[in-house]
């Protein structure tokens, strides 16, 4: 509380549910570390809510924001700009507040990328089945199909998003070298061999998160195999259903989307503050916080 003054900045995060977010430590930790006069808090904004949030970013003079569910899409007419990124994925999950232009970006592909790479998994040459065509699943493709992957399943139920998901499709198609195509997730038969076809499996989806912490969309461990990563990008709860069926299936590697959260933050927390963020820093007070939970 010592680095809070009369000329600290505040940046929040808007989204529901999300006070169970480790977003919070993990920037003020890096702020703090940097000596960054800036502080980061949570808000449960949900889309009623979302327009006065907006506007407060600009009433406060906030430097920014971090967004995520359900509100990284339907953002985007409340600001004044989009980058490259958040204009192909059409999802925001970064704000930053010049002088009261707001502009959006989307660090979600990135943060996934560079946590494979960490993890030893690069994308490039490989084949990925993504379910989900929102928020998070949208940017996972296109910055991996960017990134060198050979091919790309997309998955989704037919509901409103299924024609973006047709849109994202045929951009990947045309704007990169790797083979996409979109299919319907209720056909099981389809997703079945697309799992035993893919070399990563991501799920993208709110399924495993509280209120669905008791769901999976695999549901047969049979239909994983033991050399197939999978990554579900909810991080709380840190084991989710579909990790726990994938562990039950023998696959070695199994993982939750905090790391993608600390490398998507890295990314946002570069756009706000100008500087590299503390990873080795900001894991540890994660871990700390865990660990006391």
């Amino acid at each position: 509380m010592t680095r809070i003054d009369g000329h600290t900045y505040l940046i929040g995060l808007m989204a529901y549910p999300i006070r169970h977010s480790m977003s919070p430590t993990m920037h003020n930790t890096a702020f703090e570390e940097l000596g960054l006069n800036y502080a980061y808090l949570a808000f449960d904004i949900d889309g009623d809510h979302l327009k006065d949030g907006v506007q407060a970013i600009r009433t406060l003079e906030m430097r920014g924001a971090n967004i995520s569910m359900p509100n990284k899409q339907n953002i985007i007419p409340h600001l004044d700009k989009l980058d490259i990124s958040a204009k192909m994925n059409q999802a925001v999950n970064t704000v930053v507040n010049d002088n009261g232009v707001l502009t959006g970006y989307t660090t979600d592909g990135v943060g996934f990328v560079n946590d494979l790479k960490r993890k030893g998994h690069d994308v490039s040459g490989q084949k990925m089945v993504v379910v989900g065509a929102g928020g998070a699943g949208t940017p996972i493709a296109t910055q991996s199909a960017l990134d060198g992957l050979s091919e790309i399943k997309i998955f989704n139920r037919r509901d409103d998003r299924f024609a973006n998901a047709q849109k994202i499709v045929d951009l990947i198609n045309q704007e990169t070298d790797c083979q996409a195509s979109l299919h319907d997730l209720a056909d099981d038969a389809a997703f079945k061999d697309a799992l035993a076809w893919a070399d990563i499996y991501c799920d993208a989806t709110g399924v495993g998160m509280k209120p669905l912490e008791d769901q999976s969309l695999v549901n047969d461990p049979s239909w994983l195999k033991p050399d197939l990563v999978v990554y579900d990008t909810v991080y709380a709860p840190r084991q989710t259903k579909l990790m726990t069926i994938a562990k039950d299936a023998g696959v070695k590697n199994v993982y939750n989307g905090l790391g993608m959260m600390i490398e998507q933050g890295a990314a946002a927390f570069k756009l706000w503050t100008g500087q590299d963020m503390p990873i080795a820093a900001v894991e540890a007070a994660i871990n700390e916080k865990d660990g006391q939970a």
